[in-house]
């Protein structure tokens, strides 16, 4: 678009990391960055993020570099495992990433956060304490999910399974979005988030400004009810609610950014998916400050080329900042994407294993390199997308083994995803300097 920085292609970065000739060396660790950008809440102005300065006023926040740690609560709910947060937290802040996407939910099962419906495990709510005070140490923000869409965790199945013990028929997850029991089990939990005063720093989590937003659902879907009708009811219901509690933090839906009934012409985009979402009527609820999209191609494309699948990935970017550019008017955050690194090979050949995992190795770096490049060519453009979030970040250690699920970054084991991400750290870093582009700020 006219009057647009160019974008910087993948095999570009790429090749800008080469000349550079960056070593796999404390390469993160010399590294100077502006950090969160201020010392208040973040807020929605027009498609950028500003931030409450100190001595009043508004500035705006640089474009984000953030990363996914699902697990940082619970490994935080034993004392003797905490330095893994910390751990992490440092090797983010060494590496310019200034936000996390993090649960705040354990719904039933193993060392739950909320054991039943408004029972809650102190231990494991103190280690949600730890993590925010931490990462505020590392000057970090984190987005908090609040339920799940899938199982893992409990999710929507734990709010049925809880409603069914209690005697309500309910006959399927989706169930979840309709029953009043499981919406005010929904709401109660939601409020407990919000209300709690942290046993740390004795700031309630609906004060606290080391948090960037909230998130209402991971990956919300609703396939019983394709129109989308269900699915938005909820959000407006519950976006409503979160707002009547905290007017402070921004608000996310959490959605993958499949398209709906709303935007027909769009749904080319999707795939084969239709999820009961609308990327397009869901943001545009009242009280939603910005807009999220996920994108994993190898698992979305399995059947497809690696050609392919990045033409893909190409398209869905552009088609979702487009629209929050022109029709959502609110800044639009790649909030999970990844590839995953390849398999241990079953070929007999160690060459053919090592060709394949270098080839695997540079799709990988692919895919990063070109989300990184949308994400800079729109924000020093002034564009709705301001950053990109990873999935996901954890440490070289024996002890994390069993977080593994093959998209995971480790900065010891990935170098050159290492720079990747160092370098979109610092270009990203140098916009902190542009000017509010909106003179209305859109506390929504």
């Amino acid at each position: 678009m006219e009057g647009r920085h160019r974008p910087v292609v993948a095999r570009e970065f790429v090749m800008l990391l080469l000349l550079l000739g960056l070593s796999a060396s404390g390469f993160g660790a010399t590294a100077v960055y502006g950090g969160g950008g201020g010392v208040g809440f973040v807020r929605r102005n027009g498609t950028q993020f500003v931030v409450d300065a100190a001595g009043g006023g508004r500035k705006p926040l640089e474009g984000i570099n953030g990363f996914n740690a699902y697990w940082l609560m619970y490994k935080a709910s034993f004392p003797e495992e905490r330095w893994k947060v910390r751990a992490a937290f440092r090797d983010a802040a060494a590496h310019g990433l200034t936000v996390v996407r993090t649960w705040a939910f354990r719904d039933g099962g193993f060392r739950p956060l909320q054991a039943s419906p408004g029972v809650y495990n102190e231990d494991v709510f103190q280690g949600l304490d730890y993590v925010i005070s931490e990462a505020n140490k590392y000057k970090i923000r984190l987005i908090l999910s609040l339920v799940n869409n899938f199982d893992s965790f409990g999710g929507r199945r734990q709010y049925i399974e809880w409603a069914r013990e209690a005697g309500h028929c309910l006959s399927s997850d989706d169930d979840f979005y309709t029953g009043n029991i499981t919406k005010d089990y929904y709401k109660n939990h939601v409020k407990a988030i919000l209300t709690r005063v942290n046993i740390i720093n004795g700031l309630s989590y609906k004060d606290d400004p080391a948090i960037f937003a909230w998130e209402l659902i991971n990956e919300p879907r609703c396939v019983s009810d394709l129109s989308g009708i269900t699915l938005q009811g909820w959000i407006e219901e519950m976006a409503e609610y979160v707002k009547s509690i905290d007017d402070n933090h921004m608000l996310e839906v959490g959605l993958e950014g499949f398209y709906g009934q709303s935007t027909p012409n769009r749904k080319k985009f999707n795939l084969i998916y239709d999820m009961g979402t609308d990327f397009i009527s869901n943001n545009l609820v009242k009280g939603i400050d910005f807009a999220t999209v996920h994108v994993y191609p190898d698992e979305w494309m399995p059947w497809s080329t690696n050609q392919t699948q990045m033409a893909f990935l190409d398209g869905w970017l552009r088609s979702h900042i487009a629209d929050a550019d022109a029709v959502l008017s609110m800044p639009l955050l790649v909030s999970e994407f990844g590839k995953k690194h390849s398999p241990a090979s079953s070929s007999s050949s160690n060459g053919r294993r090592r060709s394949r995992r270098n080839a695997v190795g540079d799709e990988r770096q692919s895919v990063y390199a070109s989300v990184y490049d949308a994400v800079y060519a729109s924000a020093s453009g002034g564009g709705s997308c301001r950053g990109g979030l990873f999935w996901q970040l954890l440490l070289g250690e024996e002890a994390m083994d069993d977080m593994r699920d093959g998209y995971e970054v480790v900065f010891s084991e990935s170098p050159f995803l290492e720079h990747l991400i160092d370098m979109q750290s610092r270009r990203l870093n140098n916009l902190s300097d542009y000017p509010v582009i909106d003179s209305r700020v859109d506390d929504n």
